[in-house]
């Protein structure tokens, strides 16, 4: 018999559907693309402009921008104006909604775990 797997909290808002979930997941699969979320998230200001990274990271600024191009398609960072430039903040809803619907996934794959689904 097959029973469904229920993986979304019931108290999240909006829930992930499994296109927006593996599209994150898609997102989060390089390692430079992990680094450049944590380098935003140790911004003390909250947001980093592509230069800021370039710092941190021995990459070319194109594959800076389109490595941020990628997490701003999955929802993951948004981008703003300031001055010239455009800076960058993390999307911290988004990380929510996909910690608790990755978090809702794998108890459900689980059948052994005690971990239900979130309340």
């Amino acid at each position: 018999m097959h029973r469904p797997i229920f993986y979304r909290s019931k108290t999240m808002k909006q829930q992930m559907q499994d296109d927006d979930i593996a599209n994150v997941m898609r997102a989060l699969g390089h390692p430079v693309r992990l680094s450049i979320l944590r380098i935003l998230a140790e911004q003390a200001s909250g947001d980093c402009c592509c230069t800021d990274v370039i710092q941190c990271l021995p990459l070319a600024q194109s594959t800076v921008s389109q490595h941020i191009k990628v997490l701003l398609d999955a929802g993951l960072v948004e981008r703003h104006p300031k001055g010239t430039r455009n800076c960058y903040t993390l999307c911290s809803d988004r990380l929510a909604q996909f910690g608790s619907a990755w978090s809702g996934l794998i108890s459900g794959l689980v059948s052994d775990s005690p971990i239900k689904e979130l309340a």
